[in-house]
């Protein structure tokens, strides 16, 4: 497309903006209205027993699925139905505050299902989720920290914007427990357990710009087990469901028939390596039983990027000739988007991985094709090289990792893209 097409192409008109949005809890991700909220008191009182300490049990309940200490002596739970209209107080049209019969004011909005507390901008602006999805031995964990040090570090200043947890508890946890291993001592992490079930990690993309609403990231790492076990699945399908996107890991080592062939390229003896990885289709026709054969059609819409990851190992499989893979494929090259989405260099690697996908995958590639509706393929390297017995060589430096989130970015109409000039 020549510049001045480009230039003076009809930007879409906007749709009309609600009044307000069904909020998607971050924590259990349960979808309401914003009138729906409850909100824990602000005091409490001895004399009444209305407000007075207690055990919150959906919180605790909550809690205890992922292994919290239980919390006690808790503000008592007020419901909006019960205060008058005049003391409730809206912001935006949504209900942000009430006034309880003691003239105090509570802004502690709640979620109806689990009791914990809501991110301010609820029901003002869409509640959009992404989810990290794969089976056992994808590299999610590590993704997930590679992906939100670049967003912190570089892509959001790309952007005009910031990356941040929602509150300090999570800072904490992930600083601790993924970024400081990886990044500062060179520790791989260890592989998410099944029987042990991660709470969600938020963070807000917050742009510098007013106009555009902040992102709610949501990283829920289900362990890649649950992934292609039904009972599992169904307790965390929801937080699929309820995503505005999702970020689909596939490690090459996941594909038989290339399997043996980059372990065979890279010095390993045949056999060596047990075969502990399940086929990524397995993940796919789960999540169908789970929630996808129910939407219209057997079809879900939501935005699906098809991340390859451990990209670095497929240079085992690359000649000129382009078997698999050319030499000088663009996957292997760093590439950063800046401002925009470079709709070029998107088609470029989204067709690249696709051809590579249907040669050594073909009925995965089929499956996602009959399932999605939206998909968008890509290969990313979390740590720039591949480990040596379980031991990083050098600095970790990512490679493309955050392209996907860009591209959802781009879907959820938070960036433009735009063509080569």
């Amino acid at each position: 497309m020549s510049f001045l097409s480009n230039l003076f192409r009809r930007k879409p008109q906007a749709a009309p903006r609600p009044l307000f949005y069904d909020i998607v809890c971050p924590y259990c991700f349960s979808k309401f209205s914003p009138e729906e909220v409850v909100f824990r008191a602000s005091h409490h009182r001895e004399d009444d027993e209305d407000y007075a300490l207690g055990e919150d049990e959906l919180l605790n309940k909550y809690r205890e699925r992922f292994g919290l200490d239980s919390v006690h002596d808790m503000e008592a739970i007020l419901h909006p139905h019960d205060v008058p209209e005049e003391h409730r107080l809206y912001s935006d049209h949504v209900l942000t505050g009430l006034t309880d019969r003691y003239g105090e004011l509570t802004r502690h909005r709640l979620c109806p299902h689990c009791h914990n507390e809501l991110p301010v901008t609820a029901g003002k602006v869409p509640s959009n989720i992404i989810s990290i999805i794969g089976a056992s031995q994808a590299g999610k964990s590590v993704y997930m920290t590679s992906l939100i040090h670049t967003l912190q570090h570089v892509t959001a200043d790309h952007f005009d914007a910031a990356c941040m947890p929602l509150n300090a508890e999570i800072s904490r946890k992930f600083r601790s427990m993924y970024e400081e291993p990886l990044f500062e001592r060179g520790d791989l992490l260890t592989s998410t357990q099944k029987e042990k079930m991660q709470e969600p990690f938020i963070f807000q993309f917050v742009f510098k710009d007013e106009q555009k609403p902040p992102l709610t990231l949501v990283f829920f790492d289900v362990a890649g087990e649950g992934m292609v076990d039904q009972d599992y699945l169904g307790l965390h399908g929801q937080h699929i469901k309820n995503s505005a996107g999702i970020l689909f890991m596939v490690d090459p080592l996941q594909i038989r028939s290339i399997r043996e062939r980059i372990k065979i390229n890279l010095g390993d003896k045949p056999g060596e390596w047990v075969s502990q990885y399940d086929e990524p289709r397995d993940v796919v026709l789960t999540m169908f039983g789970d929630f996808i054969a129910y939407q219209d059609k057997g079809k879900t819409d939501i935005p699906t990027a098809v991340v390859l990851t451990k990209s670095d190992m497929l240079t085992a499989l690359a000649d000129e000739e382009g078997t698999y893979i050319k030499t000088n494929s663009n996957i292997f090259n760093p590439m950063e988007h800046r401002k925009y989405m470079d709709l070029d260099e998107f088609a470029n690697i989204d067709g690249e991985v696709r051809r590579f996908i249907e040669k050594v995958d073909k009925p995965f590639k089929g499956t996602m094709d009959v399932y999605f509706t939206d998909t968008a393929y890509f290969a990313v390297s979390a740590l720039g090289s591949n480990p040596v017995e379980q031991k990083l060589q050098g600095l970790v430096s990512p490679i493309r990792v955050d392209e996907p989130f860009i591209w959802l970015l781009y879907k959820l109409q938070y960036i433009e893209g735009r063509e080569s000039q």
